[in-house]
C-alpha cells in the first residue's frame, strides 16, 4: 500500500489542522500551544514559516478565517478554524502516516554504508563518541519525560516515548557493533583494515563489484 500524494507535505500543516480541530486559533497561539505540548521536539516550528503554512492551508480550503479580533489600538488578530475538507484531509493524512511505513533515508544509514573508506579504529573511535552522545540524549529525554508525565497526559507525550525508544535501540546496536569492531570479530574486519592501511582492495570485493559474487 503506497501513501497518497497530498497537496501539502509539510508535517507542520498536519499539526496545524489537528490543533484547529480543538478550536479556532491565531497562528501565534498555534505555535505557542505546539511548543507548550513539546511538539517542537518532533516538528520544526518556525513562527514565520507557520504563517506560510496557514496561508497554504487556507488556499487549499483546509482552514478558513473564523474570526477577526480587534482590541483597542492593537493590530487585528485573525483566528483560523478547520473546514470540513480540512478534517477529512487531516484524518486521511494522519491515518496514512500511521499505517504505511515510508523509507526515510536517515543520514546515519548513509554514513554506515560509506564508512569502509575509514580505518576501523577510526570508526570505532567515532562510534564511541556517538554512543556517548546517544546515552546522554536518552538520559536527558527520559528525565524530561518523567517530569512531563506529572502535568501532561501520556497521549500528548507518546512521540517522545517513541523517540526515546529509538535512541535506546540505536545505542544498543552501536554498542554491539562497536564491540565487534574493537574485538576484531566483525566479519571482514581484517580485509577492511588491510584496505585502510594499504589502499589495496581485497579480491573478493572486486568480484562483488564485477557481479561475480551474489550480495547477501
Amino acid at each position: 500500500m503506497a501513501t497518497k500524494r497530498r497537496k501539502l507535505s509539510n508535517p507542520l500543516a498536519l499539526a496545524v489542522m489537528v490543533l484547529l480541530t480543538e478550536k479556532p486559533m491565531h497562528p501565534y497561539e498555534i505555535a505557542q500551544t505546539l511548543r507548550r505540548r513539546g511538539k517542537d521536539t518532533s516538528l520544526k516550528i518556525n513562527y514565520g514559516s507557520l504563517y506560510t503554512v496557514v496561508q497554504n492551508l487556507e488556499k487549499h480550503g483546509f482552514v478558513e478565517v473564523a474570526e477577526v479580533q480587534r482590541q483597542g489600538n492593537r493590530p487585528e488578530r485573525t483566528l483560523y478554524g478547520i473546514t470540513d475538507a480540512g478534517r477529512v484531509e487531516a484524518t486521511e493524512w494522519l491515518s496514512d502516516l500511521l499505517a504505511v511505513p515510508v523509507e526515510e533515508y536517515p543520514i546515519f544509514e548513509a554514513a554506515l554504508s560509506l564508512m569502509g573508506v575509514l580505518h576501523p579504529d577510526e570508526v570505532a573511535r567515532l562510534l564511541g563518541e556517538r554512543l556517548n552522545m546517544l546515552e546522554v540524549r536518552a538520559a536527558s529525554l527520559r528525565g524530561g519525560l518523567e517530569k512531563l508525565y506529572e502535568t501532561l497526559p501520556r497521549l500528548f507525550l507518546i512521540e517522545s516515548e517513541f523517540k526515546l525508544h529509538m535512541i535506546e535501540a540505536e545505542a544498543e546496536w552501536v554498542r554491539g557493533f562497536l564491540a565487534e569492531v574493537t574485538a576484531g570479530t566483525f566479519p571482514g574486519v581484517k580485509e577492511w583494515r588491510t584496505f585502510s592501511e594499504t589502499g589495496e582492495i581485497p579480491e573478493k570485493y572486486l568480484k562483488l563489484d564485477a557481479g561475480e559474487v551474489e550480495r547477501p
